[in-house]
Order: C-alpha cells, then sequence, then structure tokens
C-alpha cells in the first residue's frame, strides 16, 4: 500500500489525570500551523522483537502467546521462544477474505474480518478457541458504517474501529467511504451500538488515502489508535462533551508500519505494547511513556452570572 504523508495540523486537547509509571522520555514539541497547541511526541521503547512470516496485518496477544494475524490466517505462537505453535487456516476460496486485527479476552481470540476492497464494504467478527485455533463463533454486521478494522474489550463493552478510505475503489471508481466517515464505536456484549465518536482530522490526515487500522485500549484508560501505514501511535481520551476524540498525544514507533496492534494487560506491573514490521514480518514489542502523558489544561465553557452573559 502507498506512504501516506503527514500533515503538521492540530488539535485542542482538555484536562486529564496523570498516569501509570514508566520510565520517562523527552518531549518533542511539534510545530504547528496554526496558533491551536498540537499534542507533543513521545518516543517507544523497544523492547522484543519476533520473527512471524504471518505478521501481515495485526498482533494479538494474551500472558503466555502471541497470534500473527493475516488476512486468511491466525498463527499462534510461544511468546517465550517465538515458535509458530498452530495455524488457523482459512480456504483462498472460503468465507475468510480480510481478517484485519484481533484481540484475547479469556479463552476466545476475537478477530475482526471485512471484504475489503470490494464494494459494498461488508464486515463480521470471527471468534477462535485460542487453546486450539478452532473457529468457534461468528457474528456478521453485515453492510453497516464502514470496513471493521479493530475490535478491543474495555470498561465492560466492546470498541470497534469501522474505516472508511479516500482510496479510489477499483468497482466504483469513487472513494471507499471516504476517510473522514471513519467512526469508533461502544458495542454492548450483543454488539449493539451504544455511542460512536469521530478521530480528529489532523489525525485522518494523516491517514489519507487510508484509515485506522488498529486500537487497542491502554492499562492508562486511553485508546491507542495507528493508522495504516505510519509508524506513530495516537493516544486518545473520551470527550467530555461532543462527538470527537481528544487527542492527547503521539507516540513514535520505530521500524512499524501502522496495522492492528494490541495492549499486553495480562501484567498491570509491566504491561507492553505490541505492534509490527509488515515489510519484515516482524512482531514488535515496546515499553511506552505512560506517566509521561498528560492533558494540558483547556477551557471548554463558563457559567456566567448577571453582568457577564455574552450577548
Amino acid at each position: 500500500m502507498r506512504k501516506l504523508p503527514a500533515l503538521a495540523l492540530a488539535t485542542a486537547v482538555l484536562a486529564a489525570v496523570a498516569l501509570s509509571p514508566a520510565s520517562a522520555v523527552p518531549v518533542r514539541t511539534v510545530e504547528a500551523s496554526t496558533t491551536i497547541a498540537t499534542p507533543p511526541t513521545y518516543d517507544a521503547t523497544p523492547l522484543t522483537s519476533y520473527p512471524a512470516f504471518d505478521a501481515n496485518q495485526a498482533v494479538a496477544v494474551d500472558a503466555k502467546y502471541f497470534y500473527a494475524v493475516n488476512n486468511r490466517t491466525i498463527t499462534k505462537h510461544d511468546r517465550r521462544t517465538g515458535a509458530p505453535l498452530l495455524q488457523f487456516a482459512g480456504d483462498t476460496d472460503g468465507p475468510f477474505v480480510h481478517m484485519d486485527s484481533g484481540a484475547v479476552v479469556g479463552s476466545k481470540l476475537y478477530a475482526v474480518h471485512s471484504n475489503y476492497p470490494e464494494w459494498p464494504m461488508e464486515s463480521s467478527i470471527e471468534v477462535f478457541d485460542t487453546k486450539t485455533m478452532r473457529h468457534v463463533d461468528s457474528y456478521s454486521f453485515g453492510i453497516y458504517r464502514g470496513s471493521l478494522t479493530w475490535l478491543d474489550r474495555h470498561d465492560g463493552a466492546w470498541w470497534a474501529g469501522f474505516a472508511n478510505y479516500d482510496d479510489i475503489s477499483d468497482e466504483t471508481n469513487q472513494p471507499y467511504g471516504q476517510t473522514y466517515n471513519t467512526q469508533i464505536v461502544k458495542l454492548n456484549d450483543k454488539f449493539e451500538p451504544l455511542a460512536s465518536w469521530t478521530i480528529p482530522k489532523p489525525i485522518l490526515d494523516r491517514f489519507k488515502p487510508m484509515s485506522n487500522s488498529g486500537g487497542s485500549w491502554g492499562p492508562d484508560g486511553r485508546l491507542w489508535l495507528t493508522g495504516h501505514d505510519l509508524g506513530e501511535a495516537y493516544v486518545m481520551e473520551l470527550p467530555v462533551a461532543g462527538s470527537e476524540l481528544r487527542w492527547i498525544a503521539t507516540v513514535e514507533l520505530p521500524d512499524v508500519q501502522g496495522q492492528g496492534i494490541a495492549w499486553d494487560r495480562s501484567d498491570p506491573r509491566h504491561p507492553t505494547f505490541w505492534a509490527i514490521s509488515r515489510p519484515n514480518r516482524l512482531v514488535h514489542t515496546f515499553s511506552m511513556p505512560l506517566s509521561s502523558l498528560q492533558t494540558p489544561a483547556a477551557k471548554g465553557w463558563q457559567v456566567l452570572g448577571p453582568g457577564q452573559f455574552r450577548k
């Protein structure tokens, strides 16, 4: 796929609490082309890398294993040695077309699936037993809000990214949904929508002509997002008002080219961030600068008394 342009645009950010401890990382302030403050940029600290021939779309992780996700295959690897152990392999003429990422919840691996790049967009969630790697369940969205690219479990609910693209569809000769229509959706246990949010346009401009490919809730209670090509993770919070997520910071990921990501939350004392190098077929782990991430204060509104009313 194409390398995306990065635009130096900005968005306002709001206040939040300091996060769990981690090693401090120097901050680099990105120059903005407007007077609005741009969220700071930090560096991730590389930890471990694993060869993984299937690391083409994403990685999922639990306490003992990681799972390299490709379009029709998911390969289970030993975290200690990196050795591949089992693989789910969909037939080339079967129902599996484009698995995009996955999340391990309990003993199940929930992989997101779409018919990308076919039109109209169709999406489903495909469920696997992590012990046997057998396919055990399926939930179909049919034609919905876009192309489902990631799923995660957080705060008693499911969270999903429905991507849309400025990339031109071969079938319609039109943009594949338009990138600005990308949505983050909160779902109940039946995968019914509860609420949805948009991603700030400056981030979507970095994604263009592609879209949001990865998402995972961090141990800091913030949502981490990635695009399709850039080695950057965008740290987000839910807004106190409105429909647009708050962009808190950007973290640079060496030798990562977007795609699906995963936070390993199995050891709260040492949470690690997982991502892939698509060209090099590697799975990388990182330590993130959690203790450095803070949300600068910004004005949102005021309550005015007599003599102060705006006219």
